[in-house]
């Protein structure tokens, strides 16, 4: 999991350098239950402005085993200056608690914020999500797929919409699972355990002779598999390595082929997707993250 971190902090830290280091933030509401799990539990930073205040949330990667929603706040002020409130969430881990829980967990914080609209003065039609790594894939899944909101449900947090205006990621798995994986990147990839543990699954021999047990769930949480023209945007950031077949299991696991993949298929469903690969991608409108982001949450 070496790489995670660094994915992860980039992202945010365009405002925030370990040369120029900057005081931390403390949240206005910090350890806010979201869920009856000890994981669910979020940060969150209230900008000042003139109404409701868009929302740039944050998921933490480590790829689903690992990882903590505490990362250098000093990287949110950029956005809070522009009046944009931001939020850190932590969630369940596998492989004790597999999939759907990581991604659901993510899918119910953002519920759970909804419901704070009042109170927290959040514009609800501006929420968009960041994260690197795993972060990136639950943030991909989230804007990719359909609505989870249950209008019927007795828990009033789950009626909620769990739809986000845009999406800006680092790094992130555009499918998780192991066959088509392998055949984008090579062996390597599947020497990474998040894939394996995703399912609950030690050892990823365990993983593969149960695929057929597995086989939907990779499907479904492949973000890969769920882009439409009617998604809101994308933003795609990776390290300039291409090299194939990928050189080892951290190399895989964030390899730049998983951005092309879904940028080719969103192109060709007329989603608006910006792929960012030194050397090799770049987007004619955006140059980082941060105007990315402050673009799509600031827009009328």
């Amino acid at each position: 999991m070496k790489l995670v971190l660094p994915f992860c902090l980039a992202l945010l830290t365009t405002v925030a350098s370990a040369a120029d280091p900057k005081p931390q933030i403390p949240a206005t509401q910090a350890d806010v239950s979201y869920g009856p799990h000890a994981r669910n539990v979020l940060d969150f930073w209230k900008a000042e402005g003139d109404g409701p205040r868009p929302l740039l949330v944050y998921i933490h990667g480590g790829g689903w085993v690992t990882g903590d929603k505490k990362q250098d706040t000093a990287a949110y002020q950029g956005f809070l200056d522009k009046g944009v409130s931001c939020a850190a969430i932590n969630y369940r881990l596998t492989p004790g608690s597999p999939l759907p829980a990581p991604v659901h967990d993510a899918a119910r914080a953002i519920q759970f914020l909804r419901t704070k609209a009042a109170e927290w003065n959040i514009d609800t039609k501006h929420i968009a999500l960041t994260g690197g790594s795993a972060g990136a894939c639950s943030s991909m899944w989230l804007l990719l797929h359909d609505d989870l909101a249950d209008p019927k449900s007795a828990d009033p947090v789950l009626r909620e919409s769990t739809r986000v205006c845009a999406a800006a990621v680092s790094a992130g798995q555009t499918s998780i699972d192991p066959k088509v994986v392998e055949d984008w990147l090579g062996p390597n990839v599947l020497k990474h355990r998040m894939i394996n543990m995703a399912v609950g699954e030690q050892t990823m021999e365990g993983a593969l002779k149960n695929y057929e047990q597995y086989h939907d769930m990779y499907v479904e949480f492949s973000p890969y598999n769920h882009v439409d023209g009617q998604d809101p945007p994308l933003f795609m950031t990776y390290a300039a390595d291409m090299t194939l077949p990928s050189k080892d299991a951290g190399h895989g696991i964030h390899h730049p082929v998983h951005g092309i993949k879904l940028k080719e298929k969103s192109d060709g469903a007329g989603h608006e997707c910006h792929l960012l690969i030194p050397g090799t991608s770049k987007s004619d409108k955006y140059s980082s993250t941060k105007e990315f982001l402050l673009a799509k949450l600031l827009a009328q």
